[in-house]
């Protein structure tokens, strides 16, 4: 489906919009600047500062920006040291890419359940699934809502393995006054082009208040391998030329004549984001407070016309969570109603419904490991029968919000005029 597809008897449509935070001068000044200057577009002042601010926004220590979340998942994957037989627990509604690290290891994923009524993952569950075996746990915060948390890091305590958080969702989230990232040993941020701000259309971000994790991830990022040296008690003599420790050109030599190579854990990647992202990024970020106001805004508006329409349940916000609405969804009370169904009718009437994830469990290349339909049955129940997503994002206008209420009400009441 396209949006020049979409149609309806008023003309008014609403799309799910290709720019999730929009942009604006500062933003463009910020590009031109750059490109007219004579600095080095590949990493500097802007990423460094970028970090910076990023992080003292979270409330930790370290922030390292990469080229996307995948790739900040991807490393944060590496840096658990996980090996063939341990064993990782994720829920299933989630994007592809929080845990596709794991495909080509030996590592086992054990889907958990998610809380219905906050669609992130249940604790009880997670508990559930813990063995001798399990290493890390990994959640998201899905539509950017940052629920269980709190319960998801006692339990990471008290079993001594390490809290991942998949924050792609969560920019201007928090619970309990304490920022989404700020929870987990590692969290991992998305700057897509649909996030709540962009970095240019890609990008991620890893924050952590582990030193040796960030200093590791730094080092694969500038596609060093993530190894152990050992300081040679004299440097190597590759010519005879001249005093072995006299200045040398840059050469590209790294370590070669200082250090010997003891092991190797990962090759490293090309992961560094560039200047004109980074400054575009702390532009974004800058804006991001009026940006979270506008999408809760329109939730409100969204929440409150759903809340009192017959067959809609509306997702609560738990006491003590700021929910930073990235997506905005809700579930339909009971099955009488075809959800797919609903989604159609939805999409001729000029409103572009996108449902996010299908469960990762059921995809072929997680059914290869042993996963199947019946699994999850509260995960599945929600997916298949309940779920819906609507558009959302600060361009869209507080008439759109209205119509799409009464669109939704219009037709559920048609559809059960035909059940």
């Amino acid at each position: 489906m396209t949006r020049s597809t979409l149609s309806n008897s008023t003309g008014l449509v609403v799309p799910q919009h290709g720019q999730g935070s929009g942009f604006d001068e500062d933003d463009v000044t910020a590009v031109l600047s750059l490109m007219r200057s004579n600095e080095h577009l590949s990493s500097g002042l802007q990423v460094e500062a970028f970090e910076q601010e990023f992080a003292a926004m979270v409330g930790v220590r370290h922030a390292v920006a990469v080229t996307s979340c995948t790739t900040a998942l991807g490393l944060v994957t590496r840096v658990l040291d996980l090996k063939d037989g341990d064993e990782v627990i994720a829920p299933a509604l989630t994007f592809q890419a929080t845990i596709t690290a794991l495909l080509s290891t030996g590592v086992s994923v054990r889907f958990a359940e998610i809380d219905p009524s906050t669609l992130c993952l249940d604790p009880d569950s997670v508990r559930s699934l813990i063995t001798s075996r399990t290493r890390a746990i990994f959640t998201v915060h899905y539509a950017g809502l940052c629920a269980g948390v709190d319960s998801l890091r006692r339990i990471a305590d008290d079993h001594g393995i390490s809290l991942v958080e998949d924050c792609a969702h969560a920019l201007g989230g928090s619970l309990s006054g304490r920022s989404a990232g700020a929870w987990g040993d590692l969290a991992c941020w998305s700057f897509h082009s649909l996030k709540n701000i962009s970095t240019l259309g890609q990008g991620g971000m890893v924050t952590t208040n582990d030193e040796v994790a960030a200093h590791r991830i730094r080092e694969m990022r500038a596609i060093n391998p993530d190894a152990q040296f050992a300081l040679r008690s004299a440097p190597v003599l590759f010519d005879t030329h001249g005093d072995a420790n006299a200045p040398r050109p840059e050469n590209h030599e790294k370590n070669a004549y200082t250090h010997d190579c003891l092991t190797v854990r990962h090759e490293g990647v090309n992961a560094t984001m560039s200047e004109v992202a980074a400054a575009v990024g702390r532009t974004q970020l800058r804006r991001l407070p009026a940006l979270a106001d506008r999408r809760r805004h329109f939730a409100s508006l969204l929440d409150d016309g759903l809340r009192g329409v017959p067959g809609v349940r509306v997702l609560q916000t738990p006491e003590g969570a700021e929910h930073a609405r990235h997506l905005y969804a809700f579930l339909l009370d009971g099955d009488e109603i075809d959800r797919d169904e609903l989604v159609r009718r939805l999409s001729k009437a000029g409103i572009e419904v996108v449902l996010r994830y299908f469960p990762l469990h059921l995809l072929p290349e997680w059914r290869m490991r042993g996963n199947a339909l019946g699994q999850l049955p509260v995960t599945e129940h929600v997916w298949f029968r309940q779920l819906v997503n609507l558009p959302i994002s600060p361009q869209l206008s507080d008439e759109q919000a209205e119509y799409m209420v009464a669109v939704v009400a219009s037709v559920l009441e048609e559809m059960r005029k035909d059940c």
